[in-house]
């Protein structure tokens, strides 16, 4: 089930600022946001400002517009392919094929796989024939063991370059031994750094313990990462569910909201900023406009 993680934090300093503010007071900040209702996982159309709430410290702001989110949004999918996951690979493959045919026009999609070390199965692409392909190419690799948390600040780099003013990172994965070597918080700071949400399916194992420092690393950027990057992560009992899960998430993708919102004129940016929705049985999630690309 999804896990309720609606806090979004972000490196910065203290801003302050009455909650009303006029437009010659204001700035105008961008934030993408997704919207499920909590019972059904499916996205919620046709929402409008007062659907939603920001606050900035703590201090609520004026929800000004909302629209349809349609810049491009470049998505790094992270499959885990390792021996651990033999069992579950003609389940992985049939939840990428639902995956990548749900977000089929939402923006460049590379595929890179972790068994060993981290891989580029798939370049960036749009192309959904050459995502369906890379799917259909998907096998374990025997005697391998994951390197997720590698994988991750690779990509979160790679996606800090990228021109767009949003961006995601797919993982999807079971609860098995990493053998990267990364501290979480190095992980963290990579991810922060990219402005990209980072959603995370697992595959839950309960014989897995954390007791090693490579096991807690993983636990905690797969716990951490998601809620502050205004991400979601779901936890799966079996790989049957892989399928309609990524569906789900692909749904949410591809509906997300530009909300438009004032901010008071400040040279400080907020610690901490917060996005949930202001309607019961709604789920809210989502992340600021990457600040090297947004225009508000």
């Amino acid at each position: 089930m999804f896990r309720p993680a609606l806090a979004l934090i972000v490196a910065g300093g203290m801003a302050v600022a009455s909650p009303a503010l006029s437009a010659r007071q204001a700035q105008e900040r961008v934030a993408y946001v997704s919207v499920a209702d909590s019972a059904t996982n499916q996205p919620v159309p046709n929402l409008g400002p007062d659907a939603f709430l920001i606050r900035e410290d703590g201090v609520r702001r004026e929800v000004l517009r909302v629209t349809p989110a349609t810049s491009p949004m470049p998505v790094a999918v992270l499959v885990d392919n390792s021996q651990a996951m033999a069992p579950s690979v003609t389940d992985l493959r049939r939840g990428l094929t639902a995956f990548f045919n749900g977000i089929d026009g939402l923006g460049p999609v590379t595929l890179v796989t972790v068994a060993d070390r981290p891989t580029v199965a798939l370049g960036y692409t749009t192309s959904l024939k050459e995502m369906l392909g890379a799917a259909g190419r998907l096998f374990h690799a025997p005697t391998s063991g994951a390197t997720l948390l590698d994988a991750i600040s690779d990509v979160s780099k790679g996606l800090a370059r990228r021109e767009s003013d949003r961006a995601g990172i797919v993982v999807v994965t079971g609860e098995f031994i990493d053998y990267s070597h990364l501290l979480y918080q190095d992980v963290l700071a990579d991810l922060r750094a990219s402005g990209a949400s980072l959603h995370a399916v697992v595959l839950t194992n309960p014989a897995q313990a954390l007791t090693n420092d490579e096991a807690r690393n993983r636990a905690t950027v797969l716990d951490r990462g998601p809620r502050e990057s205004g991400g979601v992560r779901v936890d799966v009992l079996t790989s049957l569910a892989f399928e309609p899960t990524l569906k789900d998430l692909a749904a949410r993708l591809k509906t997300q909201y530009r909300v438009v919102y004032a901010r008071p004129a400040s040279l400080i940016p907020p610690e901490k900023i917060e996005i949930s929705s202001a309607k019961p049985g709604l789920d809210a999630r989502g992340a600021p406009a990457r600040e090297r690309a947004s225009k508000p």
